[in-house]
């Protein structure tokens, strides 16, 4: 992704959940204050990834619909400095049958910073997937 579209994206971001804070819009500022002189992607824009890293490594066929249950717990370890590539990790931690034809899965998801040290971002998420 290049730079022109990264600032797009976390302008959108900004814009979206009404935290337009300088570390996340203001790369001027950024190169003086902030450690590795980059703005920082906004934590709800990490965790707006989820559904993206979810369906990409799940193969859950012949639903009707999925709704976004809930999340139990969010973690934002490190911050996404401006530029950087990062990559979710999910697995499932449980499932359970949701009478008429449901299934609650709840996720866990880590989002990794390609060549950080901790994780971006620690979730546990929740779906109810319907057949």
């Amino acid at each position: 992704m290049n730079g022109l579209r990264s600032l797009k994206i976390v302008s959108t971001a900004a814009e979206a959940t009404c935290d337009e804070q300088w570390i996340h819009v203001d790369q001027d500022r950024a190169k003086q204050e902030l450690p590795g002189g980059k703005t920082i992607a906004h934590g709800l824009l990490s965790l707006s990834l989820a559904p993206m890293f979810i369906r990409s490594v799940m193969g859950l066929k012949g639903l009707r619909n999925t709704l976004n249950y809930g999340v139990d717990r969010i973690r934002y370890l490190s911050p996404v400095s401006a530029g950087s590539r990062v990559r979710g990790r999910t697995s499932i931690a449980e499932v359970e049958d949701v009478p008429p034809d449901g299934l609650r899965v709840n996720y866990r998801m880590v989002v990794e910073i390609e060549g950080g040290q901790r994780p971006a971002c620690v979730a546990e998420l929740i779906a109810l997937h319907y057949r």
